[in-house]
């Protein structure tokens, strides 16, 4: 017998989520994760490290509880936004019985940690406009405990229209929970959701430190959420998420040094977005570029597998997404440094 056979029937028919890491490819220039393109200098003290950390470092509490104007009791710290929208999962769902809802095209791990955990996923795509559609999201709540929304959007760069958001959040008291995904929000901080958190216990918000922060190899996220909710999470959190040199990391990257580094990196990235899609939308080969509200843009190119093959001759990784509904010749590309820009805008400059 095949120790396949051995896997839960559910995870056997798996197909694991296609993460840029584990797409790979043949570059020098890596445009295909949406990672900064540097990370800063820490400082790692390593006296304690024989020690278990703390499940919730009150330090790394208090600091991003004072950047996003909450409480530390609305806050929860994990492994990655990932673990967030695991953990809000294994919370709130019953394997077997109850589902989530996703709006394809989105990002992928929430129907991934869905199935890994036998939970049904729900698909409500876009509308034409690429927002949720909120009138049929709504009709389907009483089949649903979780909504996870993305905004701005991965990959599309879209953000939640705020009216029909509330009009959601009215329609979910008592019924699910409201989880939208932030993890691109510092890159336009205006358009957050988090004030809504003191009128709606239904809303969650999940962070990261890995975009704006440029701080994806340390692997810290932020769940948002009133305290019976982050109550709940902190039943099912694992005893020790959140490794002390992570803590210290994470500390010094939400101090008053580290915001402000923070946002010097994301007015550079946003300026080398606007002139990268200034150029884009004066191609010949660009159909659409997409909204550009992240660090990166999705841009529809005719075709899209000749562009994508052409950077990858040049040593430029993108991530092509082609296979998502309604995303046809669509490749997005991670906004790095200067020089990795000028390396994208000489393939787009040269003849075919």
């Amino acid at each position: 017998m095949s120790l396949t056979q051995l896997a839960r029937t559910r995870v056997q028919q798996l197909t694991p989520y296609q993460s840029a890491r584990r797409i790979g490819g043949q570059g020098h220039v890596w445009l295909n994760a949406n990672e900064a393109a540097d990370s800063g200098q820490f400082s790692l003290n390593c006296e304690r490290l024989n020690r278990y950390p703390e499940c919730q470092p009150p330090q790394v509490i208090e600091r991003y509880a004072a950047y996003a104007g909450l409480a530390p009791e609305q806050v929860l710290v994990s492994r990655g936004g990932d673990e967030g929208i695991e953990l809000l999962i294994r919370t709130f769902c019953e394997p077997g019985r109850d589902s989530i809802l996703i709006c394809p095209p989105t990002y992928g791990m929430y129907a991934i940690s869905a199935e890994t955990n036998g939970v049904n996923v729900v698909e409500v795509p876009l509308t034409d406009s690429r927002q949720p559609d909120f009138d049929a999201i709504i009709a389907r709540l009483g089949e649903v405990k979780l909504v996870f929304l993305c905004s701005p959007n991965n990959p599309t760069g879209d953000l939640v229209d705020r009216a029909g958001l509330l009009r959601l959040l009215n329609a979910a008291k008592g019924r699910a929970l409201v989880v939208v995904d932030e993890a691109y929000i510092e890159f336009c901080p205006e358009h957050s959701q988090a004030d809504l958190l003191a009128e709606f216990d239904e809303l969650v918000i999940i962070r990261t430190l890995s975009k704006a922060f440029g701080l994806a190899g340390i692997r810290c996220g932020f769940t948002l959420a009133c305290p019976e909710v982050i109550g709940l999470l902190l039943k099912v959190i694992a005893p020790y998420p959140v490794p002390d040199p992570v803590a210290q990391i994470a500390a010094q990257a939400l101090s008053e040094e580290g915001l402000l580094l923070m946002r010097q990196r994301v007015d550079e990235i946003n300026q080398l977005k606007a002139e990268l899609a200034e150029e884009l939308l004066q191609h010949p080969q660009v159909n659409e570029v997409f909204a550009p509200n992240g660090n990166y843009l999705l841009v529809r190119f005719t075709p899209g597998s000749d562009m994508f093959a052409r950077m990858s001759r040049a040593g430029i990784i993108l991530r092509d997404f082609a296979s998502r509904p309604g995303l046809a010749d669509c490749i997005r590309i991670t906004i790095g440094s200067r020089a990795e820009m000028d390396a994208v805008r000489d393939v787009l400059q040269k003849e075919q």
